[in-house]
């Protein structure tokens, strides 16, 4: 061939409905099966005892008329209805067995009737036979089979439903228990399942009963330690301010000179770090309230780069008007200009394109813990300066305005980029497309 193969498209792996892995799902389908297989056996079993019954009480019966038939026939007698010698419709094992000198009965058909024949020698080489209706044995094991399937398929069904609510009241606390579970993750240490059976000490649990316990246990001992964390922070925080109050002025009373100014420098920093301290603890009470007002954020975006006296250029894509908290906007993006200029390097773009703006720097890119689980504080890569605190009070002003805010690392080239999502609002024209500012 000149042409190229076509390629065949690998074939995907079919997959199962995600509802078979629920746990009803496959409550359903064991108790079903087991269901089916026990009503089997129970079936075969009467099936067969029955059987035996019938099939022996009727070869009773034939081999005693076989009895008669075979004294009438050595007196000379009659044989009577339904025997004969070799009738053309005696089964030949039958016949080669009672010419063989043996007596035997087998069950057959005679004019398509459920038969059980009973042979037995007679002189001549011939065969002397009695043939017995079985039609009412058949009827009687036909009409037990219906009964047994009836009756098994009713039974499943009725375990069916019994077990279908068993296991959905199961099912239920379960789901239950895994929606507490993820409202804890989400920050909701209030959020408990409350089992009623872990109230009563007396009463025995069940096996979710006691991860219900166990949740709410661990909720609230998580809970009472951030709790005291908070407290803790909050505490250090206030009692801080005071004294670095006096250090600063002292420090301001200082002969100019290099000393001093290390002294002032270290003393801003000290006040940085109680102030955001306090404002981590204000975010983690989760008591902030949101003073919405109609901003523009283009203005706001120029604020931002005014006031981070640095050399920051600033893109606009589209402007737009959102209903937010500014002073909070303006802190997040200050914060995270702040850290691009701190742990970056330029240029620096800061780019507004409707709800969605970005901060991007051009250096080494944000660490791999902070772009997987999010900012921790206090916590620095390599000989980084700061504390850690900026890109966490940032990330939680983002929450309380309601914001989505995410750090990754450009994949066009070297440099962090963090994407801040504002709620979508009533679009303006501040700014034409591609507009840039530095």
């Amino acid at each position: 061939m000149t042409g190229d193969r076509a390629r065949r498209r690998p074939r995907l792996p079919l997959r199962p409905p995600a509802w078979t892995a629920t746990l009803r799902w496959k409550a359903a389908v064991f108790i079903a099966g087991m269901c089916c297989a026990l009503a089997a056996l129970l079936g075969v079993l009467v099936h067969v005892a029955v059987t035996n019954q019938t099939v022996g009480q009727a070869r009773d019966r034939a081999l005693s008329r076989l009895d008669d038939a075979t004294e009438q026939y050595e007196a000379g007698g009659r044989l009577g209805p339904g025997a004969g010698i070799d009738p053309p419709d005696l089964p030949r094992r039958l016949r080669e067995l009672a010419v063989g000198g043996e007596r035997g009965t087998m069950v057959g058909d005679h004019d398509r009737t459920p038969t059980v024949w009973a042979a037995g020698p007679a002189d001549g080489g011939r065969a002397i036979a009695v043939q017995v209706d079985y039609a009412q044995g058949a009827r009687t094991i036909d009409g037990l089979d219906r009964a047994i399937l009836g009756s098994s398929v009713l039974a499943i069904g009725a375990t069916l439903l019994v077990g279908s609510f068993a296991v959905t009241r199961v099912t239920r606390r379960l789901h239950l228990t895994a929606r507490v579970a993820r409202r804890i993750s989400a920050g909701d240490l209030d959020a408990r399942v409350n089992d009623p059976r872990t109230r009563d000490p007396d009463r025995h649990q069940d096996e979710v009963a006691t991860v219900s316990g166990a949740l709410d246990t661990m909720a609230s001992s998580l809970q009472g330690k951030l709790l005291s964390e908070q407290r803790f922070t909050a505490d250090v925080a206030h009692e801080l301010r005071t004294p670095l109050t006096g250090l600063h002025a002292a420090a301001e009373l200082l002969p100019p000179g290099r000393p001093t100014e290390l002294v002032r420098d270290r003393v801003a920093a000290l006040r940085t770090l109680t102030e955001d301290l306090l404002e981590i603890s204000r975010l983690d009470a989760r008591n902030e309230r949101v003073d919405l007002d109609a901003v523009r954020l283009v203005p706001l975006a120029e604020r931002v780069v005014r006031v981070s006296g640095a050399a920051v250029d600033l893109v606009v894509v589209r402007d737009l008007v959102v209903d937010t908290d500014g002073r909070r906007l303006e802190r997040v993006l200050g914060n995270l200009v702040a850290n691009a200029l701190k742990h970056g390097a330029p240029p620096v773009v800061l780019t507004v394109d409707g709800p969605v703006i970005t901060v991007r720097d051009h250096g080494p890119g944000f660490p791999d813990y902070l772009v997987e689980h999010g900012p921790q504080r206090f916590r620095t890569e390599g000989t980084s300066k700061g504390h850690g605190l900026g890109l966490t009070i940032a990330l939680g002003q983002a929450q309380v305005v309601g914001a989505v805010l995410t750090f990754t690392n450009a994949a066009d080239g070297p440099g962090a980029v963090a994407t801040l999502i504002l709620p979508d609002g009533e679009t303006a024209h501040g700014g034409d497309p591609g507009e840039g500012h530095s």
